[in-house]
């Protein structure tokens, strides 16, 4: 009490909600990386939705003007069937592989039998605690 007197703290009342069990998920380090960098395949979908819009852009412009030159039209022409190509390939694996986040998280959860999950969740004792729960978290 002397120490916060001479630093100048000011103290506080912390109220605590008791619960009755917790749950604690080991993890490993290699799941650990996934969900800190967040789904690899989330890089695919934007490559993907970069590269759709703009061979769409470059097909209307195919479509819509006059272009003289052999070459540029062949350029234009390239543009709009590389981009369509590369768009649905990148589209197509990361519709294949979007769910690694939610696998991951899934075989965490998985390693606590449900039965144990759910037990000590649905006891009136950590309903009441939980009420005085200052902190305003569940």
């Amino acid at each position: 009490m002397q120490d916060s007197e001479q630093t100048g703290e000011k103290t506080f009342k912390i109220k605590r909600g008791r619960v009755d069990s917790l749950s604690l998920y080991e993890i490993t380090e290699h799941e650990l990386n996934v969900l800190e960098n967040g789904s690899p395949s989330s890089l695919l979908l934007n490559f993907s939705l970069v590269l759709l819009p703009t061979a769409t852009s470059f097909l209307i412009t195919l479509l819509t003007t006059t272009i003289q030159s052999d070459r540029m039209f062949s350029v234009f022409v390239m543009l709009v069937i590389c981009g369509y190509i590369s768009g649905l390939i990148l589209l197509i694996l990361w519709w294949r592989n979007r769910k690694s986040i939610t696998g991951i998280v899934s075989r965490i959860r998985d390693r606590i039998p449900q039965e144990e999950q759910t037990e000590g969740e649905n006891s009136p004792e950590t309903n009441q605690s939980m009420e005085g729960n200052d902190l305003g978290c569940a």
